[in-house]
């Protein structure tokens, strides 16, 4: 019998699945499979259906239909379906999300660290790709470079970033407010993007769209500054709302 407990106990579900798919899944390419779920598991619906109302010879058509393409989307989204997994398994994302409030202390000092070296890079037009990882499936970064594991100093950003060095075409990796990594190579995205993109801004959507990354780049071309998160790029031109937009990043 339903009761309004069953009721309850429905909008908890959808509540619980709503949450995850907007802090894991929405924006990224495991979306695809989301989406491809959601119709296949409708397609085994109507089957049902069909064969209910005793249409067997369309309700077999279709069931074995669903059939094949469940085989079939293992084959198809194994990217996905890999990076699903490592996502539902990111225990500091979950802490993330389901933890209650608190005093947190703030690292200003790394903050205004990123914010002077990029400023000054995008004044000398120094191209740059900081990565800050969020829900971040490592599978998703092609090489993570050389560890660095150092104390954020804009001196050190501007060190790595200057183009005489091996590392400066490469991503510096944000781990717990400290240089993790430098000169890491991250998946470029396969979207049509505007002719004034360059590879470094490809990059930071690729990775944006496969991950809970963000990314901020800076334009070796024109200088200008750019955050690129959940498949989406955001150009800065104010830099207390750049701070203001690290500052949430960096708290997370």
């Amino acid at each position: 019998m339903f009761t309004w407990i069953s009721l309850i106990q429905i909008i908890i579900i959808v509540a619980i699945i709503l949450l995850f798919y907007r802090s894991f899944i929405q924006n990224t390419s495991s979306e695809k499979l989301v989406r491809g779920l959601l119709g296949l598991a409708g397609l085994w619906l109507v089957s049902f259906i069909l064969s209910w109302a005793r249409l067997d010879l369309l309700g077999g058509f279709l069931h074995w239909t669903a059939l094949f393409l469940s085989i079939s989307l293992i084959v198809i989204f194994q990217p996905e379906l890999r990076k699903f997994m490592a996502l539902m398994g990111n225990v500091n994302e979950w802490r993330r999300i389901f933890k209650k409030g608190g005093v947190t202390t703030k690292n200003t000092a790394a903050l205004d660290a990123i914010v002077s070296a990029v400023e000054y890079m995008s004044a000398k037009h120094t191209g740059a790709l900081i990565v800050f990882p969020s829900s971040l499936d490592e599978s998703a970064i092609d090489k993570k470079g050389v560890e660095i594991d150092a104390v954020i100093t804009s001196e050190l950003l501007l060190t790595i970033f200057f183009n005489k060095t091996p590392l400066h075409d490469g991503a510096v990796i944000i781990e717990k407010d400290r240089v993790a990594y430098a000169g890491a190579i991250l998946p470029l995205s396969h979207n049509n993007l505007n002719w004034k993109y360059g590879t470094r801004h490809r990059a930071a959507l690729g990775l944006s769209e496969v991950s809970g990354a963000t990314v901020l780049v800076v334009s070796e071309e024109s200088g200008d500054i750019s955050v690129a998160e959940k498949g989406k790029i955001v150009k800065y031109d104010d830099m207390k709302k750049l701070r203001a937009k690290l500052e949430k990043v960096m708290d997370k």
